[in-house]
């Protein structure tokens, strides 16, 4: 074996490739050329084929595998969590959030609308729904906005409402609703499509700089966290509201301050020139780092506010027939789908309740009849929290992958049961069945509703406990737990299938983009418990070191 001249050479004792069916790491190195692995194999060997002199990096006992890849988040919002002009906080009760809410808006600049995320009134104590009255005794004359903390309603004050020219007479959107009392007053709550409308403006006093500032400074959190690729998945379901900032990526790559790959998922709408735009603006070798592989869609809402669309009604109905609704009427997603199909593109659908999935797998099942697999990108169903039985086989038949998030399992402890029942609760977020069946997975974490942690991604998979609880013990439904290997390889390779890249991304193999983490421990055989403890020494992007420890 000879292959000339390479940039450099990694070993270490243990490497852990992602390749189907490898369940352990091994003594390896591989050789970097430019952006890509050139060759894999014995580290004698290995070293011996590269010229005199070729730099050697031997990381000893260290674990090293293909960076992680978050399979479906947020970066907008994400980026803005975690900076200075949002706050991320779910409060202990509605007094508690109101209180800490005003605390942090003293320091936004006049002109900020006062915005969060987080809150979750379900637990809260008391578990109590809010109202605008307290954000209006807290701000009387400044709009504020939380949004909650699973992304799918808006909580504001009247002066929140007056900009936005929400009245007791507006008529929301379809798929949405303004809450009112029982006199008919707006309560300030705004539910699924109503809220995805309103949102953007509710952050329209931010600054092109603010924004590139937020996400470059997210960036370096996620090299921290060894996350070298992600999907960044449209918001909202409505023209020009998907919150893919292009933009400002590209302004990041001609900075040379770009430090993943990025794969943008529009929304879904009848007119496609949005991605087509992108995915003729990345062809080229331009932005290396940007990618448009395909559509997003929203098929439903969430269980815990009864907007995922059910086959049957909620255990705990609100009402005769209570099954949730679809955000985007059958008919009209089945042309969307198949419209998107026939010019070749792949579309993620966002489907949480069991009636959801059953749809969308019948349009998929259509479209493949009709125009066969898409040219990039798969269709893949995103959080699948429910299903039907019989709907896990057809996944795997029809070549449609499942998107999940494992931080979503502890989300709501008790909240399936409560909203579900016992019976239709054991048929969630199923790992293993998934696995045992031939279905392809990929993980993420769905930020801002989750926190982009990457070893909290892992041990959600394997133990299904709470990363910050760690309840319940022994794990939920722990049937359905799975290796480490497993989640590894569904955390890499398996994210790198959901954009259509499996034969260049997400392993390490000839050919494959040199995109790996250094890891301190090998998290494939430790205790499931010290996963969270594994500390990243090193990220590779495109074979040019982006973090070290």
């Amino acid at each position: 074996m000879e292959i000339g001249q390479v940039d450099y050479v990694i070993t270490s004792t243990r490497v852990f490739t992602s390749e189907v069916g490898e369940d352990a790491a091994r003594p390896l190195a591989f050789a970097v050329a430019g952006d890509r692995i050139v060759v894999v194999g014995a580290p004698a060997d290995v070293i011996a084929a590269c010229v005199p002199d070729t730099p050697v990096l031997d990381f000893g006992d260290a674990f090293i595998c293909p960076g992680f890849h978050d399979a479906h988040l947020h970066f907008f919002h994400t980026a803005l969590g975690a900076s200075p002009y949002l706050l991320m906080h779910m409060g202990e009760s509605e007094a508690e959030l109101v209180a800490r809410t005003v605390e942090f808006a003293a320091g936004l600049p006049d002109h900020a609308w006062v915005v969060t995320q987080g809150w979750r009134d379900y637990r809260w104590d008391p578990p109590v729904p809010p109202t605008k009255r307290s954000l209006d005794e807290a701000f009387p004359t400044r709009p504020c906005v939380m949004y909650s903390g699973d992304g799918h309603t808006l909580w504001m004050n009247t002066c929140a409402l007056e900009a936005l020219g929400v009245t007791r007479d507006s008529v929301p959107p379809q798929g949405g609703s303004y809450d009112r009392d029982e006199n008919g007053e707006l309560t300030g709550i705004i539910r699924e499509a109503a809220a995805m409308e309103l949102l953007p403006r509710c952050l329209e006093w931010l600054t092109e700089d603010d924004i590139a500032r937020a996400y470059e400074d997210q960036m370096t959190r996620m090299a921290e966290q060894g996350i070298t690729s992600i999907c960044d998945m449209a918001l909202m379901p409505h023209p020009g509201c998907d919150f893919i900032r292009d933009d400002v990526y590209e302004k990041l790559s001609r900075e040379g301050k770009l430090t993943l790959r990025v794969h943008m998922y529009p929304t879904l709408l009848d007119d496609q020139s949005r991605l087509e735009d992108l995915q003729d603006r990345y062809a080229g070798d331009e932005f290396p780092l940007l990618r448009a592989p395909g559509f997003k869609q929203f098929f439903d809402g969430v269980s815990s506010q009864h907007t995922a669309w059910l086959t049957e009604p909620y255990t705990n109905a609100r009402f005769d027939g209570d099954c949730g609704r679809p955000t985007v009427p059958t008919d009209h997603m089945r042309e969307l789908v198949l419209a998107a199909a026939e010019r070749g593109h792949s579309v993620r659908i966002h489907t949480i309740g069991d009636r959801a999935i059953h749809e969308a797998l019948d349009i998929f099942e259509e479209a493949l009849a009709w125009y066969g697999a898409s040219m990039q990108g798969r269709n893949t169903l995103e959080h699948l929290e429910n299903l039907l039985p019989e709907d896990i086989d057809r996944l795997a038949d029809l070549g449609v992958l499942a998107s999940s998030q494992p931080g979503h399992i502890t989300l709501d402890p008790g909240g399936p049961e409560r909203d579900l029942g016992p019976e239709r609760s054991r048929i969630m977020w199923p790992f293993a069945t998934y696995t045992a069946r031939g279905v392809e997975q990929a993980f993420g974490t769905d930020s801002p509703i989750t926190a982009v942690t990457s070893m909290d991604v892992l041990y959600c998979a394997v133990a299904r406990q709470d990363p910050f609880t760690h309840e319940p013990s022994g794990g939920w439904l722990p049937s359905e737990r799975i290796s480490a290997a497993d989640a590894l390889r569904i955390y890499t390779a398996g994210s790198a299938a959901a954009v259509g890249r499996e034969h260049e991304l997400g392993q390490i193999a000839p050919g494959y983009l040199a995109d790996f983490v250094v890891l301190d421990r090998d998290i494939t055989v430790c205790d499931p418990e010290e996963i969270q403890s594994a500390q990243v020494l090193v990220t590779y992007v495109g074979g040019q070191r982006v973090y070290e420890r």
